[in-house]
């Protein structure tokens, strides 16, 4: 068979998904698994399904979070392969912010517009490191967890700006508890793919990536209600099914609870001084079919991509069906890939538009999640209430 027959051979499936998914709610493993295999000759006919199935979901608007990156510790426990953030006590880069440098950076954002303080830290540092144990000591808190809960609340007493928590592997009590002070958080899923364990792979001695445990923390938010981010990390030895599986596995959790708000779409990228320095990097074609599969599997679900993890051409992950910028700021970078700038508000906006798309500013919490913590009577309801326009979006413009 010559190659132009075997290209119409290996469309015929692929259109009879897409005319399937006319019937069907998404798409099935197996056809997932294909169309994130397709060639680029029919990658138009997934981006168009999945950009329609976007438009059915929140049409003609993508939403960002104005906010700012505050990365509480970067002691971590886990070696993972890909990251720069974490660092051991005494290298270079390593601290631990205090109270007042929380508070003298939130204050700061405050007046550029942010309403999101986004609480990124290493993974329970005090258990491996007695430095961390004496910082806390000095500081006057038992654990990480009670230092992040004090400084959410604290935020939340003292400014305008809504705490959104990231920090790793939780107890259902220790959900429960940073729920009080935080409208929503968040984990990483990163991968359903355990043999990612393995000596030298991505998540060699990275205990808490075990994907069961975080599979444990999101469905323990899940049956408190807790509104919740989450997501796939994409080229990091993953295979496609894997991709596929991690989607699925956030699906099934999202159907039981109803409470996932987000899934990220990330790209693995490549930087000096890591591990996977000369790791390959997903092009911006596994990027495209990813965050497309992700649509049409979870097609009333909010899907996301960072756009400064694919600059300088990320405008065009609005083809592929997200519906979500995620986290911008104008103060400060991503301490996770600090040498990849967010983009410039205006051009962002400028991009969003010349596709056809309204930008709007949004909570760390999507509106379709507010009503439940709102009705509650506390501070938390308090600032959100706000916080928050008719429509649950951001008071502060775009």
């Amino acid at each position: 068979m010559n190659r132009a027959a075997d290209s119409m051979a290996s469309v015929s499936p692929l259109a009879s998904d897409l005319s399937d998914l006319q019937i069907r709610a998404s798409l099935s493993r197996e056809s997932a698994c294909r169309w994130l295999r397709c060639e680029d000759e029919v990658l138009p006919e997934l981006l168009s399904a999945a950009r329609a199935a976007k438009e059915r979901f929140k049409p003609r608007v993508i939403t960002y979070s104005r906010k700012v990156f505050i990365p509480l510790t970067n002691l971590c426990r886990d070696y993972c392969g890909y990251c720069i953030f974490r660092r051991d006590p005494g290298s270079p880069g390593a601290h631990t912010m205090t109270p007042d440098e929380v508070l003298e950076v939130v204050r700061n954002s405050e007046k550029l517009g942010c309403t999101e303080a986004l609480f990124s830290l290493g993974d329970k540092p005090e258990l491996l490191f007695p430095e961390m144990r004496e910082t806390l000591q000095r500081l006057g808190y038992k654990s990480t967890l009670h230092y992040l809960e004090a400084m959410c609340e604290l935020v939340l007493r003292e400014t305008t700006l809504l705490p959104h928590p990231n920090p790793g592997l939780m107890s259902a009590e220790w959900i429960r508890r940073l729920a009080v002070v935080s409208p929503s958080m968040g984990l990483m899923l990163e991968t359903t793919n355990a043999d990612l364990l393995r000596s030298g792979a991505a998540h060699d001695n990275a205990p808490d990536k075990l994907p069961a445990k975080r599979l444990h923390t999101i469905e323990d938010a899940g049956k408190q209600g807790v509104p919740f981010t989450t997501g796939l990390l994409i080229g990091i030895g993953e295979t496609i099914e894997d991709r596929v599986d991690t989607l699925l596995a956030i699906r099934e959790l999202h159907e039981r609870y109803g409470h996932i708000q987000e899934v990220i779409v990330q790209n693995f990228r490549a930087k000096p001084g890591i591990p996977m320095a000369n790791w390959p990097e997903p092009s911006l074609g596994d990027m495209l079919r990813t965050v497309a599969v992700a649509r049409l599997l979870m097609p009333r679900v909010n899907i996301q991509a960072p756009p400064n993890l694919s600059a300088p051409y990320y405008e065009d992950l609005l083809d592929a069906g997200i519906n979500d910028w995620g986290g911008v700021s104008p103060l400060t970078p991503d301490f996770i890939n600090p040498e990849k700038p967010w983009p410039h508000l205006d051009q962002l906006r400028d991009r969003t538009e010349a596709k056809g798309f309204k930008l709007e500013a949004r909570l760390p919490v999507y509106p379709e999640f507010l009503r439940g913590i709102s009705q509650k009577k506390s501070l938390l309801a308090d600032r959100l209430s706000a916080a928050a326009d008719g429509q649950g979006y951001a008071r502060r413009a775009a």
